[in-house]
């Protein structure tokens, strides 16, 4: 089987874990780092397993040769400008895959490449940065990938399957993607405000109560947009997340700690902004909003 050459926008954790797995099946992909003086990084990835190391290629947005398979795993305020960076070298009839938390990205994804096939995807795999090109993957998960404008599977994706990582096609992605935007929304704003590991919000009774008062919010703005199945489940769902991330920190929370920009605007906001569309008040989730994106500037 040819596999098709992947580039890879955005050197972070997850970026860097996709292009370790692909070179580990052997199909061939390119890493576009902002700054880059060598034609191969050394990508350090370290797991219950052990440690292996991998040399990937990398090149900067700037340069010209054609892309015609993007993964894009920028944090979500940065995909526009990173998309634009490199538009001019996505071939006629390139797919763009975005593995970026939070939603409206693919909407704004089109519009900006209205001639190329978005594909969106999420991921609960746990790795974070250690360093530049060094991370760890600290627990393994799913990425579930589906496309913008078909449910059928394309034949790029096959490949996919013989990853270390497990993938999945999935017909339904806009429902998979509101799914985790609500386990987000009542989880990472919460830590990220009260400073907590995800664990706590289990265990403190006065923070329990916040997410459950976030989870009736979100649950009347996922029946409105029809995804009852989130509606239905979604206490049990952000329980058992919590639960099995116990001992986790959220990138929010990591990023409020650090003073870094956070993607409250494409998670708490998304939802807010949904909400105000059709009238439905989620005062909690507005709150959060606010207090974040005011610790934010």
């Amino acid at each position: 089987m040819t596999h098709r050459h992947w580039h890879i926008l955005g050197a972070g954790a997850v970026g860097c874990l996709f292009a370790h797995a692909m070179a580990g099946a052997s199909i061939p992909c390119t890493l576009i780092r902002k700054h880059t003086a060598q034609s191969h990084c050394l990508l350090h990835v370290q797991n219950h397993a052990g440690e292996s190391r991998v040399k990937i290629p990398c090149e900067t947005a700037a340069q010209s040769t054609p892309v015609e398979y993007l993964l894009v795993t920028t944090k979500a305020y940065d995909v526009e400008i990173a998309l634009r960076s490199i538009r001019h070298r996505l071939a006629e009839n390139a797919s763009v895959l975005l593995l970026v938390n939070g939603m409206g990205l693919a909407e704004q994804a089109a519009t900006l490449l209205p001639d190329k096939r978005i594909f969106c995807g999420i991921t609960t795999e746990g790795a974070y940065r250690r360093g530049p090109l060094d991370i760890c993957h600290a627990g393994h998960g799913i990425t579930r990938i589906g496309g913008l404008q078909t449910e059928a599977e394309p034949d790029w994706f096959a490949p996919w399957r013989a990853l270390h990582l497990q993938c999945q096609w999935e017909k339904q992605i806009g429902a998979a993607l509101w799914h985790k935007l609500a386990i987000n929304c009542a989880i990472n704003p919460l830590t990220a405000v009260h400073g907590c590991r995800n664990g706590e919000l289990g265990k403190n009774a006065k923070l329990w109560a916040e997410v459950e008062t976030l989870c009736d919010e979100i649950a009347t703005v996922s029946t409105a947009l029809g995804y009852t199945q989130t509606a239905n489940t979604i206490v049990e769902d952000v329980a058992r997340v919590i639960r099995d991330t116990a001992d986790n920190r959220s990138s929010m929370l990591q990023d409020v700690q650090a003073c870094r920009q956070t993607e409250i605007d494409f998670i708490t906001g998304y939802l807010v902004s949904r909400a105000t569309a059709m009238n439905l008040p989620v005062p909690h989730n507005e709150t959060l909003l606010r207090r974040i994106s005011d610790d934010n500037t």
